[in-house]
Order: structure tokens, then sequence, then C-alpha cells
């Protein structure tokens, strides 16, 4: 059995619209929430904070988790243990430059995420999308780093 991939995702929206990136994966553009692994010594906060601002360029201030979701590769792929936060984007810097692989940005309804649910990477992202919108909140508190002993 494969180790899952510890991944973290945000979920922002402005006035009923999701920031998604459009990204270059596997030779196709695909639609994903700002989203990455998460570095040794980093905290799933700061990992999402972090990655956000890579992708897209905004300060992301994470509020709450919607949710922890597995993804279950096939054959080569792996799983993929996916913690969702929603949060603000207040500060944008359209000098930086976005990661590797991130072609654009998009500020996306719900009606057109649903449209273009063939462009997404995967399931996962409508699934957290609409977990959002039902009001699946949970406390940040909830997640904690435990340092190995000195």
């Amino acid at each position: 059995m494969l180790s899952p991939e510890l991944t973290v995702a945000a979920i922002v929206e402005r006035n009923g619209h999701f920031l998604m990136v459009e990204e270059s994966v596997g030779g196709r553009l695909v639609l994903n929430q700002p989203a990455g692994h998460v570095e040794p010594g980093e905290t799933l906060v700061e990992a999402v904070i972090r990655e956000t601002h890579e992708e897209t360029a905004w300060v992301f201030t994470p509020k709450a988790c919607v949710g922890v979701y597995l993804w279950q590769g096939t054959g080569d792929r792996p799983h993929i243990l996916r913690s969702v936060f929603c949060g603000e984007c207040d500060q944008h810097d359209a000098e930086q430059g976005l990661d590797d692989g991130i072609v654009t940005t998009h500020w996306l309804s719900y009606a057109q995420l649903s449209q273009a649910s063939h462009k997404l990477r995967s399931p996962m992202v409508l699934k957290t999308i609409e977990d959002y919108r039902a009001g699946q909140r949970h406390a940040l508190d909830l997640f904690h780093l435990v340092a190995p002993a000195a």
C-alpha cells in the first residue's frame, strides 16, 4: 500500500466567485484550488498560506478547515490526503510571478465550475466547494504540529 501524500488547499470566495488556478498537469490544462504539498517542519496552516501565495500572489488568511479528504489513487497514482481550508485574501501582488506550472488565476462561480467539471484536476475540487457551500467548518485549533524530541 502506498503512503498518502500530504497536501493542503484553499477555498477563497469573493462575491460568489472562487479563486482558482489554471495549471498544466500531464500536458493538459486543469482547474484547481490553490494547493500543494506540505514541506518538512511546516504546519498545515503555514503550508496553505504559503501555497496560496506562491500559486496566486494573494495573501491568504485561513479562517476554518472545511474538511480532510482522502483521494485513493489507483495503479501507480498515489493516495492524496488533503486538508482544505477556507478563508480570505486581502492583498495581491500583481508583480509576483506564479509557481511553476501555474498558467493563470481565475475567479469562477460555482455554476462555472460545475459546468467545467471535466477540466477540474480531480473530483475533490468540486466536492470541497460543495462542502464549503453547505457550511462545513472546523476550528483551526484542531491542527497541531508535534516536533520530535531533541
